[in-house]
């Protein structure tokens, strides 16, 4: 089973309109680690990434993380433990045990590092393009990726149109 560990950045994109629950459309266990939770402080992400913890069983801990934050720090340059760094020891140790692992987040380093270590990466788009694969509406996608950006999230034009035309190639 594949484990999907989340970003603050997506969680953060997401939660601030109310759309976390378009996270379910990936198989397997969706895991929030502290450390990534800790990082939310803007509301209303904040609340409603407690109410998806706590209403879609999300897991918030994963032992195998711990042994490899030395590890990551080094690979991430950092000396202290963060989101950052959380994240791309869950891809350390689940790389290093030949174990599938996938990454959602919208952080440039986070994505390229997980991606260049074996993980399955995606970002709030992404997330977006698989609900819609899943059944999601092809409009309340695109309403879903304007009311991102018209929540201080801004994108680039050219994000924008990648995300309406990813979409739209979903739906169809």
């Amino acid at each position: 089973m594949t484990r999907t560990f989340l970003d603050a950045t997506t969680l953060i994109a997401l939660g601030t309109i109310g759309e976390l629950e378009q996270l379910m459309s990936f198989n397997g266990a969706l895991v929030v680690l502290p450390t990534v939770q800790s990082e939310v402080t803007t509301e209303p992400a904040q609340t409603n990434l407690s109410r998806f913890i706590a209403q879609d069983a999300v897991t918030t801990t994963d032992p195998a993380v711990q042994d490899h934050i030395e590890q990551a720090k080094e690979v991430l340059g950092e000396t202290e433990q963060n989101g950052d760094v959380s994240l791309i020891a869950a891809v350390l140790a689940y790389t290093a045990a030949d174990r599938p692992v996938g990454v959602v987040s919208d952080d440039r380093r986070v994505r390229t590092t997980a991606r260049g270590l074996g993980a399955t990466v995606t970002g709030t788009v992404g997330v977006i393009v698989r609900a819609v694969e899943e059944g999601l509406d092809r409009e309340a996608a695109h309403d879903i990726v304007r009311r991102i950006d018209s929540y201080g999230l801004h994108m680039t034009g050219t994000l924008r149109e990648t995300a309406d035309e990813l979409i739209d190639e979903a739906a169809d």
